[in-house]
């Protein structure tokens, strides 16, 4: 004698499926209740679930197959995807280490040039020359007042005061 238990385990299925199953065979092979509402299997009728049942399960199988290779290829895709975005990501910061080693360059390129430009004597074209008769103590047309002029300031960001 055959129970809803024992089909569902060989078939590896719930029991609530073989209930779906039951109700989506013909009437002339399903099982018939007995007078508590429990299910008698005849052979005929243990044949018509397992036959309902590898022929629906076969076309879902071939399905899941589609699928899983569906998502493996998408999964394929996307690894090649992210790949590439590694790569990208690799030469913008090969790219940034560039930059900021070429701006550090040029940071102490500039100080140098501040530093020799304020801690330079005066060339000969700068020195005032020996007949120069003018007295710093006079005041000149353009500074009237008498006023100083103030020298640049050494230093950083001494370029900056000018």
């Amino acid at each position: 004698m055959e129970t809803i238990s024992s089909i569902a385990k060989r078939l590896n299925v719930t029991n609530g499926r073989i209930y779906q199953i039951i109700k989506e065979i013909p009437a002339d092979r399903q099982p018939k209740k007995d007078a508590k509402g429990k299910y008698n299997f005849t052979k005929e009728s243990v044949e018509a679930i397992e036959s309902y049942y590898n022929s629906s399960s076969s076309p879902k199988t071939d399905n899941e197959s589609d699928l899983v290779k569906q998502l493996r290829a998408d999964l394929e895709d996307a690894k090649a995807e992210i790949k590439a975005k590694n790569n990208q990501i690799d030469k913008f910061q090969q790219l940034l280490s560039q930059q900021q080693q070429l701006n550090l360059s040029t940071n102490r390129q500039n100080e140098k040039l501040l530093d020799t430009t304020t801690n330079n004597p005066l060339s000969q074209d700068d020195s005032p020359s020996q007949s120069d008769d003018t007295d710093v103590l006079k005041p000149t047309e353009g500074n009237s007042k008498g006023v100083e002029n103030k020298t640049p300031k050494k230093g950083l960001f001494g370029w900056l005061r000018r």
